[in-house]
């Protein structure tokens, strides 16, 4: 064997221990991962967007619900407000690594966060006249400052995608720092601004609402509810979130249901399902010769492949109403 062939072999060797060694590591480290770990965990919203986040507690300080507090984020050290007491929660419950809670806010900090608030008002009424100027089609919704004064962050909604860039420069000369325009959605909008629901009650994505979740037509069809985009729909124009809040379980009743529109042998006849409230155990339908009766879900036989296909099928409404769904 020559020298080379050598060298060769103890680079390969070199490189498979080395291999061996990181495979050896990350195996300890799965080892050591434990999904039950308890984590002191502390809700931080942060005002102007409504946002929610978890932060680890990294301290003896004892936080309760309204301390403004400084947190570490990907933007640097920020002040926000404590909407839930510290908990203790498992470590498979959580999106890791965590960022820490740095402290209570000082009085000094909370005077600085309100004077950038103030602040903030102001650029906002600039950026519009602004915006007016440019003749933009585009709504501005909020504005705001990051804690250390470096960035200045403008959130807006347009129906598509806007050319800004002669506004941000008219900007970043007025102001002298660096601009940020970021475009949300109508739910963003309506999180940050606030109003009250069909409910009567403040919205729920500015209440604890997070991230949001997928609503369709089908569910809405699904649990009853009239399909009219005025009953349905928020203040933003999408579907209700709280139309997802009790799907799982009309989705898990369905399954033993036939569908509306689909021909039953009841006890008393043959009947065409009108309408079914799976949660409560019975369903309507109209039998040929005595009109609509309410039987138990017990009390029927039906073709349950073509309650699947009926179901899985888009209704005319839906069709027609599709728009109203999450983009």
């Amino acid at each position: 064997m020559t020298q080379g062939n050598l060298e060769i072999d103890k680079n390969i060797d070199e490189k498979a221990i080395k291999e061996n060694e990181n495979i050896k590591e990350e195996t300890q480290e799965e080892v050591v991962s434990d999904p039950n770990k308890l984590y002191n965990i502390l809700g931080v919203m942060f005002e102007t967007t409504k946002k929610r986040y978890s932060f680890e507690i990294v301290d003896e300080v004892e936080y309760k619900k309204g301390d403004k507090v400084i947190v570490d984020t990907i933007r640097g050290k920020e002040i926000g407000v404590v909407y839930g007491g510290p908990m203790q929660l498992p470590e498979r419950v959580l999106v890791l690594p965590l960022k820490p809670v740095i402290k209570k806010a000082s009085e000094e900090e909370i005077q600085k966060y309100e004077v950038l608030r103030q602040e903030a008002r102001e650029a906002f009424k600039v950026c519009k006249e602004r915006i007016t100027h440019h003749k933009l089609p585009m709504k501005l919704i909020e504005t705001e400052y990051t804690f250390d004064k470096t960035k200045l962050i403008f959130y807006f909604t347009a129906e598509g995608r806007i050319d800004f860039r002669d506004l941000v420069k008219d900007l970043a000369n007025i102001f002298k720092l660096r601009i940020e325009l970021r475009q949300i959605g109508v739910r963003d909008e309506a999180r940050i601004l606030g109003n009250i629901g069909v409910c009567g009650k403040e919205l729920c994505c500015r209440t604890f609402i997070n991230k949001f979740d997928s609503v369709s037509i089908k569910m809405a069809r699904d649990q009853g509810l009239v399909i009219n985009p005025t009953k349905i729909s928020g203040v933003c124009g999408r579907l209700l979130c709280c139309i997802n809040y009790e799907y799982k379980q009309y989705e898990e009743a369905l399954r033993v249901y036939p569908a509306v529109n689909q021909f039953v042998k009841t006890q008393k006849g043959e009947g065409k399902v009108t309408s079914i409230s799976p949660l409560n155990g019975f369903l309507y339908v109209d039998v040929e010769g005595k009109g609509i009766m309410k039987v138990l879900i017990d009390e029927i036989k039906f073709n349950k492949k073509e309650a699947k296909k009926l179901q899985n099928v888009l209704s005319t409404e839906e069709l027609q109403h599709k728009v109203l769904e999450k983009e």
